[in-house]
């Protein structure tokens, strides 16, 4: 059985099932082994992990721990309340309509981040001519859209996951700062920092940067100087703000004090600091990369959740959930029909019932004439049913932008 347990709690003998942090948070090769000494649970505690799961049928148990499935329920009733009756941001256009923009721009801004990490990989500085106008113009197209732009941002390979990575923390950023009612000054800073917050891993060895596997400790340590050398970088950028480059300076720091490079804590970390902490991690979390699966927006939404409660501020993470929505635009989803569908428009009313466009029944495994169902409406209305789960995109063969 799968349970969830203090740190105060954690013994050898007992099987750690997952340590419960992002995998940059923790300089273990593995997720899953047997706790063999106290030196080893000083050195999770060290890392800031205050709860994690152990395996209580192949180690010791804890009897008054809650199961993953109690966690679980519980995480999901609580995100499920707050999500119920928030509206969303406004939008000028249909994400339909701001797609075709959108992919341009999104494909100008991977090219743009690509060379300019090259540049400094060969020690040139860092052009902010060339970012600005690109940020400028997904603010632009965010301010018509929040979703378009985003949905793209999911979709990364595994070669280029350095260079996609930033571009998605830039628009992220933009998306999260225009929910916070920030004004277009900063959110414009909020997209330059965001872009370039992981330029310092260009000073990082090609051989640890893009290693097929976990990081041992002193790889672990070597890839962590990269926020530092990020901040470095871009105080030598003529013209840029100071608000862009505290993003990328404390984009690893956490609401606890356990981050790095300095172990800041709560609102010694700036604003957009929280934020970019925040948008780093939900990135890095849905996305594949070659040593491990991506999660669905939705399971990632909920690991920030639970983390909130040491790591992250839970404000923040709210709001960050209204910016995104708890099923995205662009994500494949189950109906409790048994069809599938694509998240086409978020409610205005309610997180948890978007518009989306049916194509495919699992009852009888074909596909159908594509229906939009606003899952907002009653039965009779166009509405009438549920999500259920998401469904990976791969598993299915199906591309769900194709039906924006």
């Amino acid at each position: 059985m799968i349970k969830c347990i203090d740190i105060a709690d954690l013994k050898p003998g007992m099987f750690i099932h997952d340590l419960n942090c992002d995998w940059m948070s923790h300089p273990f090769l593995r997720n899953r082994f047997v706790i063999g000494s106290e030196g080893e649970i000083d050195k999770i505690r060290h890392a800031g992990i205050h709860q994690l799961y152990i395996d209580t049928g192949k180690g010791l148990d804890v009897a008054h721990a809650p199961t993953v499935a109690e966690v679980k329920q519980q995480l999901e009733q609580e995100i499920r309340t707050f999500a119920e009756g928030k509206s969303q941001l406004p939008r000028r256009v249909d994400a339909a309509e701001e797609f075709g923009q959108a992919r341009r721009i999104h494909a100008e801004a991977h090219q743009i981040v690509r060379d300019i990490m090259q540049d400094v990989r060969l020690g040139r500085q860092v052009q902010l001519e060339r970012v600005e106008p690109t940020v400028e113009k997904m603010t632009t197209s965010i301010l018509r859209n929040n979703d378009a732009l985003l949905a793209l941002c999911r979709i990364k390979n595994k070669d280029d996951y350095t260079f996609l990575h930033s571009v998605s923390v830039g628009a992220l950023m933009v998306s999260f700062s225009r929910a916070m009612e920030l004004e277009h000054g900063m959110l414009h800073h909020a997209g330059v920092g965001g872009m370039m917050h992981d330029i310092g891993k260009m000073t990082v060895p090609d051989a640890i940067l893009n290693k097929p596997g976990k990081l041992n400790e002193s790889e672990f340590a070597m890839m962590k100087c990269h926020v530092v050398a990020s901040e470095k970088i871009l105080r030598q950028t003529p013209g840029i703000s100071a608000i862009a480059i505290e993003v990328a300076a404390q984009h690893h720091e956490r609401h606890d004090g356990s981050g790095y490079p300095r172990g800041l804590k709560g609102d010694e970390i700036s604003e957009l600091g929280q934020m970019a902490a925040i948008v780093d991690v939900y990135d890095a979390l849905t996305s594949d990369r070659c040593y491990h699966r991506g999660m669905t927006p939705t399971d990632a939404l909920r690991k920030i959740y639970e983390w909130s409660k040491f790591h992250f501020n839970p404000t923040l993470v709210q709001a960050f959930m209204r910016s995104t929505g708890i099923y995205p635009v662009g994500t494949l989803v189950r109906l409790e029909s048994g069809k599938l569908a694509v998240v086409v428009e978020q409610s205005e009313s309610n997180m948890l019932t978007p518009k989306v466009k049916a194509f495919f029944s699992t009852k009888s495994n074909s596909y159908i004439t594509p229906l939009l169902i606003d899952l907002a409406r009653g039965l009779g209305q166009g509405g009438g049913d549920r999500i259920v789960r998401h469904e990976s995109p791969e598993q299915w063969g199906v591309d769900p932008l194709r039906f924006l």
